[in-house]
């Protein structure tokens, strides 16, 4: 953070600066404007003829609870990120519903591996999730960029990764309710991939997105 660019900031202000709510807040009204429209991209998509048959898979459900811990966990610490004085190890939290997730992929791709051979990990082309997977993603990321602009970019770099980790994982735990049926392998390369492919394109234009110029005061989300 340079410290001289901050004060000049808080100069350039003569009006008041009004606290911003609480990262726990903040992140309760994301959720609250992304939940209802994942729920609909869901319902506009048919159900999965094996999704009955995945609600009793175990590991199918601890991947989903380690998804949707991984989104809590990666707004908690980017709404956490553009507050001054917070502690940044609070910044390696998703780190650990991030490990599960993969765990248990990598568990069934070990899984499948023994049960149907080198088929088990071929790995192919997954267009019909493309369109789906890009539509679930749209307003939880306008929505927490612009709620994000109303902070102090600290860390631009690391916000913007861990706001794109929550999109994602929070969009792929849609996905999975009615894109089920897909090898591990396909999860892994497709859906785990994906997320880390656009927290890191989201982090190389942090400073673009998230600046000084663009922090806000006012309180609102």
């Amino acid at each position: 953070m340079d410290t001289d660019k901050l004060i000049q900031q808080l100069s350039d202000r003569p009006s008041p600066v009004r606290r911003l709510p609480a990262p726990w807040r903040r992140a309760a009204i994301w959720f609250a404007i992304s939940l209802p429209y994942v729920a609909l991209v869901i319902i506009m998509h048919p159900m999965g003829p094996d999704l009955a048959h995945m609600l009793a898979d175990r590991r199918f459900i601890i991947e989903e609870i380690a998804t949707l811990l991984t989104a809590i966990a990666a707004v908690m610490a980017a709404f956490c990120s553009v507050v001054p004085g917070y502690d940044r190890r609070i910044l390696l939290v998703p780190l650990l519903p991030l490990a599960v997730w993969l765990f248990m992929l990598g568990e069934g791709c070990v899984s499948d591996w023994l049960r149907q051979g080198p088929g088990g990990l071929e790995v192919r082309a997954d267009w019909a999730c493309l369109q789906p997977g890009m539509l679930i993603g749209i307003v939880p990321a306008l929505a927490i960029v612009i709620m994000l602009r109303r902070g102090a970019p600290l860390y631009p770099r690391i916000t913007l990764a861990l706001a794109a980790l929550a999109v994602a994982a929070l969009g792929n735990f849609g996905l999975r309710i009615f894109h089920v049926g897909d090898a591990s392998i396909m999860l892994l390369v497709w859906h785990f991939g994906s997320v880390l492919v656009l927290a890191l394109a989201a982090s190389s234009v942090g400073r673009h997105l998230l600046n000084w110029r663009g922090a806000g005061s006012h309180p609102a989300a």
